[in-house]
């Protein structure tokens, strides 16, 4: 039972996921931390913050996660192919049904509608991931850095994940206690 429960929780996650990533936040949210209480929120950050330095998306790497840690290897498989499903599905009857309704005019108002949504959606995930991961002033000064490096600089994401590492283990390590309370 917990197999189908680990798929199905993650197909409706695939399912109504329009938009990509961090447009889907809400929606793991709500299953897995507040109906599930399969992952806290720190767990989700960690999984979003993980997720941007390996390869897959979001969605794939939070169900292969939490699958694993529910149910091991086949659990991780179950939740991967839940999530994975709707969208094959869903391509595949696009494309043999409504090969040119793209090109519709309403079809193409309806798009730019839904798409004002997902940055509503991905706005709302970013306020709640700088609210869980910016907790003091060291952190909102990395997050300043890193906003001059990316927007002025357009330095690549990568290397800002590394320098904010760097930044990171500077500040919270590295820095002698002394120079910490100069800065308090």
């Amino acid at each position: 039972m917990i197999y189908f429960q680990l798929f199905y929780s993650f197909f409706k996650i695939g399912l109504f996921t329009f938009g990509g990533g961090y447009a889907m936040v809400p929606l793991l949210e709500k299953e897995l931390i507040d109906n599930k209480k399969w992952l806290t929120n720190e767990e989700l950050l960690e999984i979003m913050s993980i997720a941007q330095m390996t390869p897959g998306t979001i969605a794939i790497n939070a169900a292969t996660f939490v699958g694993y840690r529910e149910k091991g290897f086949l659990g991780g498989i179950m939740t991967t192919a839940g999530v994975i499903a709707p969208s094959y599905l869903v391509i595949t009857i696009i494309y043999h049904l409504f090969d040119e309704t793209f090109e519709h005019p309403i079809a193409q108002k309806a798009f730019m509608g839904a798409r004002a949504c997902i940055v509503a959606l991905i706005g709302h995930s970013v306020w709640k991931m700088f609210k869980g991961s910016v907790t003091d002033k060291y952190g909102l000064g990395i997050f300043l850095i890193a906003c001059l490096l990316l927007f002025v600089f357009h330095i690549h994401p990568i290397l800002l994940i590394i320098v904010g590492a760097m930044l990171g283990v500077g500040l919270y390590v590295a820095l002698p206690k002394e120079m910490k309370n100069l800065l308090k």
